[in-house]
Formats: C-alpha cells, structure tokens, sequence
C-alpha cells in the first residue's frame, strides 16, 4: 500500500489543532493529551521515514516518499512534497522538537486551548517548508508559520512581547517580500515552480528576465532574515527573550535552520554560479556573524538572551559551512543545524525550568545552584558544554566538519581559508561565555534564597533525558546522520564543479 506518510506527518499537527479549537468544553488535561497524541504519532511516522530512507549512492538527489497532485494548472503549481538527504534530518527534527515542545508546555495554564492549537499549526507550517518541493507551496508554508508564532510571542510572552512579535512580523514580512520577488522572477524565468525541474535544468539554461545574481541575491535576502544573517538579526535575541519556553525551543531548534536549508536548496542549487561568485562575501559575512555574536554573547545577563546570541554565532557556522562550497563542509552545516537544535533546544528547555522555578532570568542575581538544584545543573552543564563543541558531542563533530570542509575544499579560495581560520576565534568565545554563564549561574557558595526551588520533576528528567542520548548519539556515531546527509549534498557539490 502506497501510505502518504508526508502529508500525515505534517498535517496531523493541524488536525490535533482543529480538535483542541473546535471541540467545545475541553479541560486542559484533554487538550494536553490531543496535543501530546497528534504530535508523537506525527514523531514515529517520520522514525518510519527515516528508517525507510534509500542511502544508497544510487538514490544520490532523488526525492523519496513523494507525493503529487496538481494543485493550480493554470500556472503549473502542485501539492508536490518530498524528502532527500538535506531535508529529511532536518524534517525528522522539527518532528521530534514539536513533540517535545508539547511536553515542555505541559505546565501551560494560560488559554490552553489557543496556545496548543497554534503550537501544533507551528508545527505543521515548519514541517511544510521542509518537505515542499514546489515553490508555491514553500512560500504558502514559510508565511504560515508567522501567524501562529505572532500570537504564541505576544500572548503567552513576557517582557516587552508585543514589540517582540511585532519586530518578528515586520523583520518576516521585509524577507518575504524579497523572497517572493525571487520566487517570481524565477517563475517568469523558467515557467516553472518545480523545484526539482529547476535545478535540474538550471537558470543559466534559460534567458532570465532579471540578471541571476539578483535573482540569487531576492531569495538569499529572505533566509538570511530567517538564519539570521548579520546585520538582519536584531529580530531574534527579543523574540527568543520575550517568547515562551517551548516557542523558543521550536525558533532554535528549526525555524532559525528554515533559512540555511533556503540557501542550500534554492541559492546554492539554483544559482551555482552565482554562489561560486560571491562565496568570499558571504564566508565574510559567515565570520562577521560567528565573532559579533559571541562577542556579544559574552555581555548578557539575562539567561535567555545569551542563549539567543550564542545562536547567531552558532549560525555563523553554518553559512561558513554552506558557502565553502565543499561537499565535507556543506555536510557540516547540515549537521550543525541539526546539533545546534538538539543543544539549543535543550538549553532554551531547562533556561525555562530555571527560571520557572526560580522566578529569576538575571545571570547575576542567579548563583549556587549546584547544591539546591543537581539535576538541572547536571543537564545544563551536558548542554552547555555540546554547545562549547567538545568532543563526543554533536557540536564537536558539526563545528569540526565545517571548518574540515572549509580548509580542504578544492573550491575554497584563498580568502575563503583565512575567514575559516579567523572564525575558529568563535569556539574560543564561545567556550567563554558558556564556562562564565555556567560558573555564575550554578556555581559559587548557594543562596539562601533559592532553598526549597525545585528541581526537575518527572517529566522535565525525562525529556532532558532524550536531548542528551540524541546528542551524544550524533556526537558519537554521526554516520547515523552523514551517510543520509552526503545523499543529498553530493549532486549539488557535482553542480559547482566539486
């Protein structure tokens, strides 16, 4: 039996909405379980894509698990979805996070009913983009999550929450418009919306209506918004303050990597020309983000925005990692999207549990927690230390591959190499800012303040428990995830003469 397994994972989130919105009287607890049920079906039925995935060399480009209907005759748009090696991981993620997501709201008691209905819409819109292989549909998808995560900021937020998810809008909205600029010069360009058929043939094959570089620089404008890309990044250290635990675990986790996936499936495989062209620009802009996000990550005191700022840093590497334009360097910023969701996420999840319990976000007024609260400091230190890259973890083996692929790839230019080796300075700040937030917040002579907080229950164990094995299982065994990555990456390579 052919089971359509992409459309019910991505859709199944959104039914779990419909139910929790339109069911009149639920209690919460029920509203929980929906949200909890739709979600973890949604997880296992990706473990099943996963597993089934051909990482044969033979399968190298091909989408698998694809499904098409046609949708909009009249301009060649269809429902077309579909996974290869650079999606799939990254699908199985959002997956994964948005069922986890559910479990760290568990605590929600504010308008249950609309916070998991447009946490579960979130979902669904995120999984879309991963999956869509039909321009329109992507674009249908990436606006579709701005809605839900406008409400989810400004009404279950703190802090300044409307400027926050107003900024976000806005900042979404100026990358969009570019976007779709790039979409349709495209479309006019081409006569197509197949992303597959695209690349494929190549705008270089075609008479462009607009010069191709930019065509290239309209769509690299809307995800490097969405990465973000320095100096289009003053959007996300708010919205990850202001929003509530669970919408920042999801923004790390895979909204941030919408962008980067953007550039690997559309900048860099549609315009490799354009790509191998202005790759030293952007590596420069990849170090720009890499040693400015640190450096001002090292200046937080409040938990979560550090957590934020170490995220644009940590985002650095992945557009270093894209635009070396090696194929050992592409896998690495694949991976990196994937290490930092795991390590970001659970940051942002037990940052929540800290100051849920706590009632304190101000690093200085933190302190001595070790002995009050062991288990979250032991899962917040194993976090820390996978986003300081060391060895066994997943953010070792991502950060080494980027900067393996960056110095060894044949089309690396001589420019291209000294950026790489000036960002390296970002692991050595990196390492700073974590040491200094971990040794502030939980180390040093205890409170009394802080007497009788409580440390992680239950469900909170249980969960951290997940983020840990998985990274330390990428940390360890990456094959798990490179040998389905390199499916993916290697035709695009073949596209830029690598």
């Amino acid at each position: 039996m052919n089971l359509n397994y992409l459309s019910i994972i991505i859709f199944l989130p959104a039914v779990g909405a419909l139910l929790i919105a339109w069911i009149p009287g639920t209690r919460a607890k029920v509203i929980r379980y929906i949200a909890a049920l739709s979600t973890f079906v949604s997880l296992v039925l990706a473990l099943i894509v996963f597993a089934g995935f051909d990482r044969s060399s033979a399968m190298a480009g091909v989408m698998q698990f694809e499904e098409s209907v046609n949708w909009i005759p009249v301009i060649n748009a269809s429902y077309h979805v579909g996974v290869d090696g650079i999606s799939l991981p990254l699908f199985v993620l959002m997956a994964f996070l948005g069922f986890l997501s559910v479990l760290v709201s568990w605590k929600i008691d504010l308008r249950p009913r609309e916070y998991f209905s447009w946490l579960l819409v979130l979902e669904t819109s995120i999984l879309g983009v991963f999956a869509a292989q039909d321009l329109l549909l992507f674009f249908i998808f990436w606006e579709l999550e701005l809605i839900p995560m406008y409400f989810l900021i400004s009404i279950w937020g703190a802090g300044r929450k409307e400027y926050s998810a107003i900024k976000y809008v806005l900042y979404t909205l100026l990358g969009s418009a570019m976007m779709l600029a790039g979409i349709l010069a495209v479309y006019f360009t081409t006569g197509s919306l197949d992303m597959g058929q695209i690349t494929r043939s190549g705008i270089s094959s075609y008479a462009p209506v607009i010069p191709a570089a930019l065509m290239f620089f309209l769509l690299f404008g809307g995800f490097a918004v969405k990465l973000p890309v320095f100096p289009l990044h003053t959007w996300l250290p708010d919205a990850h303050t202001d929003a509530p635990t669970a919408v920042s675990v999801v923004l790390a986790g895979t909204l941030l990597k919408m962008g980067g996936y953007g550039m690997i499936r559309i900048c860099v495989s549609f315009f490799p020309d354009a790509a191998q062209a202005y790759a030293p620009l952007l590596v420069i802009f990849a170090t720009v983000n890499i040693i400015y996000g640190a450096a001002v990550t090292l200046k937080q005191t409040d938990i979560k925005r550090l957590i934020a700022y170490s995220s644009i840093s940590h985002m650095g590497f992945v557009l270093l990692g894209i635009f070396a334009l090696g194929k050992v360097s592409m896998i690495g910023a694949v991976m990196q999207m994937v290490s930092h969701g795991l390590i970001t996420g659970l940051l942002f999840a037990t940052a929540g549990i800290v100051m849920h319990n706590t009632h304190e976000r101000d690093i200085s007024k933190l302190g001595g927690l070790a002995r009050q609260i062991p288990i979250i400091t032991v899962i917040f230190t194993i976090a820390g230390l996978g986003a300081m890259g060391v060895p066994s973890t997943s953010g070792f083996i991502a950060e080494f591959m980027v900067f393996l692929g960056a110095f060894s790839s044949p089309a690396a230019l001589l420019i291209v190499r000294v950026f790489a080796g000036i960002s390296v300075l970002g692991i050595l700040l990196g390492a700073g800012y974590i040491l200094w937030m971990l040794q502030r917040s939980f180390y040093g002579p205890p409170q009394d303040k802080f007497n009788g907080v409580a440390d992680a229950d239950n469900l909170e164990r249980v969960y951290s428990a997940v983020f840990i094995a998985l990274i330390f299982l990428i940390g360890l065994y990456p094959a798990i995830l490179t040998r389905v990555i390199e499916t993916g990456t290697e035709p695009i390579i073949r596209l830029i003469g690598g």
